[in-house]
């Protein structure tokens, strides 16, 4: 399974570093994608870090301020958020694929773990 933690409240401009844990099976081998979902909006991709090389991927609203990693030897992904802005408030979820690439991962669709979600709330 996977948990997702570190979420919170911060002001606008602050930031906050998620974290996705796996147990049970060795997150080395899946793919990792993080997204989100706003209340009363549907869930978006926000990251994407890949097995094999480490390739990351962003959705355009983050790039430049989100930076998602991995650590295999702790069996956890981390997606760090600087510059946080109200437009970020919303659920963030973590889900693995094995092996897959970016391009599957963005869909969300058929990803064989999800983590349950994390809150995260700026304010402006």
């Amino acid at each position: 399974q996977l948990q997702a933690s570190g979420g919170g409240s911060r002001q606008a401009g602050g930031s906050l570093r998620l974290s996705c844990t796996a147990s049970g099976f060795d997150l080395a081998y899946y793919a990792v994608g993080w997204f989100r979902q706003a209340p009363g909006k549907e869930r978006e991709w926000v990251s994407c870090i890949i097995a094999s090389d480490g390739s990351t991927d962003y959705a355009d609203s983050v790039k430049g301020r989100f930076t998602i990693s991995r650590d295999n030897a702790k069996n956890t992904a981390y997606l760090q958020m600087n510059g946080l802005q109200p437009d970020d408030t919303a659920v963030y979820y973590c889900a693995a694929d094995l092996a897959s690439p970016c391009i599957v991962v963005k869909s969300g669709n058929g990803m064989d773990f999800w983590g349950k979600g994390t809150l995260v709330t700026v304010s402006s």
